[in-house]
């Protein structure tokens, strides 16, 4: 379900990216190419038609980005994400109190008889 709705996220994000691309900032854009001739197919301004389609994919792109943080595994429902992972390989060591020292194994120490002979 994640994976359809993120390629719909990046379907609309496409979509709208061309949108934006085709409109002009002043007002002109593509609607000023049918302004000039008697309106074609009763289409009266472009403009508002790329406007809506602006705003119907804004809005998309809004509702399935919520969609997927909601459907998402959240933190708290003990999910495998990287910090789990990390905490259930990590050795469990107690600290050393400051009167406790390490114990260290013995070590041999040369004996002079050897030499000495």
């Amino acid at each position: 379900m994640q994976t359809l709705l993120i390629i719909l996220i990046i379907l609309a994000s496409i979509l709208l990216a061309f949108l934006v691309l085709i409109q002009n900032p002043k007002g002109g854009g593509l609607a000023s190419g049918f302004a000039g001739g008697a309106n074609l197919m009763g289409v009266k301004r472009t403009g508002d038609i790329l406007e809506k389609g602006t705003w119907i994919m804004v809005i998309a792109i809004m509702v399935f980005s919520l969609i997927v943080n909601v459907l998402g595994p959240s933190s708290g429902s003990g999910g495998t994400g990287l910090s789990d992972k990390i905490n259930s390989t990590a050795p469990v060591t107690s600290p050393l109190s400051p009167t406790e020292t390490p114990t260290a194994a013995p070590q041999e120490t040369p004996s002079n008889s050897d030499t000495a002979q």
